[in-house]
């Protein structure tokens, strides 16, 4: 058995075909946590996981490039959804939704600097407003008693910052979805106590990142596996769109490097995933 800890079947990818990728999943044991990004794909996820009795989950949060900031154009994404991003988060109706069956997590959440403004005042502006859509993220997992799945990107010391001067709204419980850092950042994380999730962007290379060697150093104990589909699909392949069953090549990568093999990897991931999604 594989649990896909970060996946987006409630993504436009996979309108036409949803029930045959899900099917397939489960007939394959592969289990999945279904993230949102917004409002509208947090409640699909919401809806997707109540039509089936077990293997599904939903986590539900707001992306951070999906705030409205009026501080840049909100890229469209026609694979996520079909509504243009740029969204005001509501606390309240986030909270009604998370607190619906089956929603095992807040998130994903975090800070992403990636697409930012250009000039000095408007780009500390912008990181201001990701922070206080992310302070009421972690408000909202304290106040249900939920993990978080963190997204962060070019944003690791920012974030880690922002984790150590808050602590009363340090999540006890959370994940680093798929992690590109250094070993320092990691390092960091694991201090917290938090799970590592590594997706298919192991197999690419990144200028001043060690996939290898973040693997290498994170405790069994901690590792998550999962395929961010329909993204990052493991090159192997050689498709576009990514599905909850191909985790398994990341699962086997990972074998490679613990020395260990596939089937131990898989028994200790889906313990980690089940102990912090309390699935």
């Amino acid at each position: 058995m594989l649990i896909d800890t970060h996946s987006h079947l409630n993504f436009n990818a996979y309108k036409r075909d949803i029930d045959e990728v899900i099917k397939r999943s489960l007939v394959n044991d592969v289990w999945m946590i279904n993230v949102g990004s917004q409002y509208s794909t947090s409640k699909k996820a919401v809806e997707i996981s109540q039509k089936h009795s077990e293997g599904i989950y939903t986590a539900v949060g707001l992306h951070p490039i999906n705030l409205e900031t009026n501080l840049i154009k909100n890229k469209f994404d026609p694979e996520e959804n079909q509504e243009s991003r740029g969204e005001i988060f509501d606390y309240q109706k986030y909270k009604e939704l998370a607190q619906k069956e089956k929603v095992v997590a807040i998130g994903e959440t975090g800070l992403d600097y990636y697409y930012k403004p250009k000039t000095k005042n408007r780009l500390e502006l912008f990181k201001n407003q990701q922070k206080e859509l992310f302070q009421k993220h972690l408000e909202l997992a304290k106040e249900l008693n939920l993990p978080v799945i963190f997204h962060c990107r070019v944003a690791h010391n920012d974030l880690i910052d922002f984790l150590l001067k808050n602590p009363d709204l340090r999540p006890k419980k959370a994940v680093i979805h798929g992690f590109v850092g250094i070993l320092e950042q990691l390092e960091k994380y694991l201090d917290f106590g938090y799970n590592v999730g590594f997706n298919g962007i192991i197999f690419k290379e990144i200028e001043g990142i060690n996939f290898s060697e973040n693997i290498k150093r994170t405790p069994l104990d901690k590792i998550l596996i999962e395929t961010d589909c329909p993204y990052l699909t493991p090159p192997v392949l050689g498709t576009k769109r990514n599905e909850p069953i191909y985790v398994k090549y990341v699962a086997e990568r990972i074998a490679e490097l613990k020395n260990l093999n596939f089937e131990e990897i898989a028994e200790i991931t889906t313990k980690n995933a089940k102990e912090l999604f309390k699935i």
